[in-house]
């Protein structure tokens, strides 16, 4: 399987509302992830719990969607442009997008890196 479908296999899964299903299917447990803030979580159970809490954060989804998505399969990166429209419980709406640089390693993603304007996250 390539690169590229796993990815796309990725966020079917996450649109379809199986966020963590799809972590636990595609994630290294070493893997690396990095907030345009430049936050860094490393491991696969701090960053377990960072979705957890996130997705316990959400009241509604609206929608999600991808923009693009591309892989090089000889380097082992994948790239997703997406969008997620959400309510928060808090009341705050946001459409959120971001693009997500994926490196594996083997079947897994060891690091991920994403880009967005972290003022507009919470404007819809």
């Amino acid at each position: 399987m390539s690169y590229l479908s796993k990815a796309q296999e990725l966020y079917e899964m996450t649109e379809q509302g199986r966020m963590m299903d799809a972590f636990e299917k595609f994630y290294h447990k070493d893997v690396e992830m990095i907030e345009a803030t430049g936050e860094v979580r490393k491991g696969k159970n701090y960053n377990r719990e960072f979705e957890i809490k996130f997705l316990e954060s959400v009241k509604e989804v609206h929608g999600s969607g991808i923009h693009g998505i591309t892989a090089n399969e000889e380097e082992k990166i994948t790239m997703v442009e997406s969008w997620m429209d959400v309510t928060f419980k808090d009341g705050v709406r946001a459409k959120m997008e971001e693009v997500a640089v994926q490196h594996w390693e083997e079947d897994l993603i060891i690091k991920e890196r994403f880009y967005y304007n972290p003022e507009k996250m919470g404007s819809a």
